[in-house]
């Protein structure tokens, strides 16, 4: 690490991989939407728009992975910053899920009366849950089980 450095935070260098990554994303957005839509040249734009990304994101990994080991910018101030912001990645996820399992059970229990007044409103054919859904949990609890 440098010694005239009087922080424990690492600045970064400019880099073009932001822009290389978004260029990436958008070649990869367009092509995908040429592609679906039958338009000539969009798979081929589709696929080198993921290559590009591909290529950006193994050399952005690397350059930060340099950093980080060889050029010892990455202090342990500077490694809170990505745990930090995984758990807060986590947690919108919770709460997302936390939303949508809270508007369903509050549609459920109290129906509006747009729908009529019941739950599951009028002409929506409920699914028995102990044929498909059971078997659709079943599958991966038991494959996590063998795992673990």
């Amino acid at each position: 690490m440098i010694e005239s450095q009087r922080h424990s935070y690492h600045l970064v260098d400019p880099s073009p991989w932001p822009i290389s990554g978004s260029l990436g994303a958008l070649a990869t957005t367009v092509g995908g939407v040429m592609y679906m839509h039958s338009f000539q040249g969009g798979a081929t734009l589709l696929s080198l728009g993921l290559i590009f990304l591909l290529y950006t994101m193994f050399i952005w990994w690397r350059d930060v992975l340099r950093e980080s080991t060889f050029e010892g910018h990455h202090t342990k101030v500077v490694q809170l910053g990505p745990r930090y912001g995984f758990i807060l990645f986590i947690v919108s996820e919770v709460m997302f899920f936390f939303a949508l399992f809270r508007a369903s059970s509050h549609s459920s229990l109290a129906p509006t009366v747009k729908i009529g007044g019941i739950w599951p409103p009028k002409g929506i054919a409920v699914v028995y849950p102990w044929e498909i859904p059971f078997l659709n949990t079943l599958i991966p609890l038991s494959s996590g089980a063998a795992v673990t």
